[in-house]
């Protein structure tokens, strides 16, 4: 409910664990031995200029995409209109790119990737998909998922998966550049709120709690709210779906008093002496991009028998981007600065300097329309939604976005997806 993906060791099956990344376990005389082999640092260096930088990356990732692509059979790449995909599809000197689209404009990826694979003399194979086949095959998204996984663009990525298995057995991707070398939007937000961060705490507390004291939406309400809290209490990672006060609200047997804080302060305690920019891609390598980003890659292409694989989260990669400088990540220009500088190299500027968007999902439009609001509201008042649920508080969630009062797709997004996957273990087979 708060991560949007199962974040625990623990899995939503009984007596079923998680082995974590970079962990490892012994089994002896009937004991598990778990231990960690592998621990990502950061420590910037301020020695190098940012051209010496960009050389590093390019030079590193070059030699990664090269490596990755080593295989018995032909390796094609995903192509996005993002810089990330865009950088290994003009330098894996491959000769497919895979590509899907939404049948709404803001939404359609499509044109923009044919554009480059012209440009760069790739063949392009795209896929529209349709809003009825998105609805469609959620379920089966949700199954091969295992456990529930609240991110609309991991039926984008089954749909990718299935074009590219049509033609290669093996998949080059961008997962792991925003990570590293800091590509989110929400990475520019500590230098955002600095007019408010640097006022003394209790200032900011009394001007947070006037600001949420205010009953109607104005402008700069959200803005001096998240100024107000420390970056730990308002950042676990790309997704914060539903807080404590929230789960309280909407859940029939809320799970007590389990503060999200209880998963992230551990990691935030191994990088108290770095800048929140570093501090924020910390956690999402230890949690987002673990539960969400890889999840989806690699349970969407094994659907397909797809070997999808990313040359930006190679350990020589990692070992480039752990020096850089926060001002070379993110800066009043762009996120992903250095890296972006080492893509111009290979795109042309439109591409290199595009903000970054993720996978664009048109989810907010769609629930607002009659057929799929009333899909998601049929789920909302089932019985395992009455078993789970205050279904008049989730149903008001939906209605509230439907009437434009609030926009809450993604939380609504949220609870509809766990719902799907309930459906699909616990319900279709019995």
């Amino acid at each position: 409910m708060t991560f949007q993906y199962s974040v625990l060791t623990e899995t939503f099956f009984k007596g079923v664990f998680k082995l974590m990344p970079s962990h490892c376990f012994t089994f002896k005389n009937g004991n598990i031995d778990i231990k960690r082999y592998w621990t990502p640092t950061f420590e910037a260096d301020n020695s190098k200029t940012l051209e010496q930088f960009v050389n590093e990356i390019d030079t590193v990732m070059q030699d990664s995409i090269k490596k990755h692509k080593i295989s018995d059979v032909e390796v094609g790449s995903f192509l996005s209109s993002g810089v990330d995909s865009s950088y290994v599809a003009a330098s894996f000197h491959g000769d497919k790119t895979f590509t899907v689209g939404f049948d709404y404009e803001k939404y359609n990826e499509i044109d923009y990737a044919k554009s480059l694979s012209k440009k760069i003399k790739i063949d392009n194979y795209s896929k529209l998909i349709t809003t009825e086949e998105y609805w469609n095959t959620i379920p089966k998204v949700q199954y091969h998922m295992d456990e529930p996984l609240a991110d609309p663009s991991a039926i984008a990525l089954y749909f990718v998966s299935q074009t590219a298995a049509k033609h290669v057995k093996v998949a080059l991707s961008g997962e792991g550049a925003d990570e590293f070398f800091g590509g989110y939007n929400i990475y520019r937000e500590p230098h955002d709120l600095l007019p408010i961060t640097r006022l003394p705490k209790p200032v900011r507390k009394v001007l947070g709690g006037i600001a949420k004291a205010i009953p109607f939406k104005i402008k700069g309400k959200n803005y001096i709210i998240r100024g107000s809290k420390d970056l730990q209490q308002r950042f676990i990672g790309n997704a914060f779906m539903f807080t404590e006060e929230e789960r309280e609200k909407l859940l029939k047997h809320p799970t007590g008093h389990y503060h999200h804080t209880e998963i992230t302060k551990p990691l935030y305690d191994k990088v108290k002496n770095l800048d929140d920019v570093t501090k924020m891609q910390y956690i999402d390598i230890n949690l987002w991009l673990i539960g969400d980003i890889l999840l989806k890659a690699d349970k969407m292409s094994c659907a397909h028998s797809l070997e999808v694989r990313v040359p930006f989260l190679d350990k020589e990669v990692f070992k480039v981007a752990r020096t850089l400088p926060t001002r070379f990540k993110v800066n009043k220009q762009n996120t992903k600065y250095a890296m972006r500088m080492a893509s111009h190299r290979y795109l042309p500027d439109m591409v290199a300097e595009k903000k970054k968007l993720g996978f664009p999902v048109p989810i907010r439009v769609w629930l607002k329309e009659d057929k799929y609001y009333n899909i998601v509201k049929d789920a909302f008042t089932s019985k395992t939604a009455q078993t789970y649920f205050k279904t008049n508080e989730i149903i008001k969630f939906l209605d509230d976005h439907r009437a434009g009062k609030a926009d809450n797709s993604r939380k609504i997004w949220t609870i509809y997806m766990f719902l799907v996957w309930h459906k699909q273990f616990f319900e279709t087979a019995a």
